[in-house]
């Protein structure tokens, strides 16, 4: 396929890279290679529809409060498992404009800052208990801070319980979140900018894979839309007299 070509080829690009600056060999045979084009119509990863989402997270609120929390992070706030699984209690004791924010580090060491919206924080606030710092969500009997594995053993037995009919991981309830998102008609740029995305192509996958088609575009009124047009075609359309 064309992804393995690709990906093969990355490979084969380095390697004579690095080998030219080295000085192992006086050119780069592989600068001007063409790769294939790989076009990806959406997200193969297994999500949740809103229903489904609905039950994982009242199922995961009467399993333990720690996978209440680790629940709603994941399908609200659409962290990924191992940001959920860094969560500290002292990361969102901050408030910024009367709303309690939680700081956190994303992908290729990036600092993010995320509001907390009201139905997350009395679940996190539960798993707290009455510790004031340490990390949030414990392994339920040894009590001891979980980790990547943690994460994704606690969602399969919250998916277990709420009888998902197919495997799910965390990056499902991150999928959820941000398809959900979507078809509660928030706007491509909000959504990326709830997944953290660096580009709104990556958060266009994951609107293809709803495989639902887009709203069309309201009409814009009368006035408005002849307004638009008088400042598109600047004074030439001005002068012209009305008739």
């Amino acid at each position: 396929m064309n992804s393995s070509v690709k990906r093969m080829m990355h490979a084969v690009r380095g390697y004579f890279r690095f080998a030219h600056i080295d000085g192992t060999i006086p050119g780069d045979p592989a600068v001007y290679a063409r790769l294939p084009k790989v076009h990806r119509d959406g997200s193969r990863t297994p999500g949740l529809d809103r229903l489904e989402l609905i039950r994982f997270l009242q199922v995961a609120q009467t399993t333990t409060v720690h996978h209440g929390a680790l629940a709603y992070l994941l399908g609200i706030n659409a962290l990924r498992a191992s940001q959920d699984a860094a969560v500290r209690i002292e990361d969102y004791t901050d408030v910024l404009r009367g709303q309690r924010v939680l700081h956190l580090v994303g992908k290729g060491n990036k600092p993010a800052t995320m509001p907390l919206t009201v139905p997350v924080l009395p679940v996190l606030e539960a798993c707290r208990g009455e510790r004031t710092t340490g990390p949030l969500i414990l392994r339920p009997l040894s009590e001891e801070a979980v980790d990547r594995r943690d994460v994704y053993r606690m969602v399969q037995r919250i998916a277990r319980t709420a009888k998902i009919p197919r495997r799910i991981s965390p990056h499902s309830l991150r999928h959820a979140a941000i398809t959900n998102a979507l078809d509660a008609g928030v706007p491509l740029l909000d959504a990326q900018i709830l997944a953290r995305h660096a580009g709104p192509r990556t958060t266009e996958h994951y609107d293809r894979a709803r495989g639902q088609p887009r709203p069309p575009r309201r009409p814009l009124p009368h006035r408005l839309r002849r307004r638009r047009l008088n400042l598109s075609m600047g004074p030439r359309l001005a002068s012209v007299p009305p008739r």
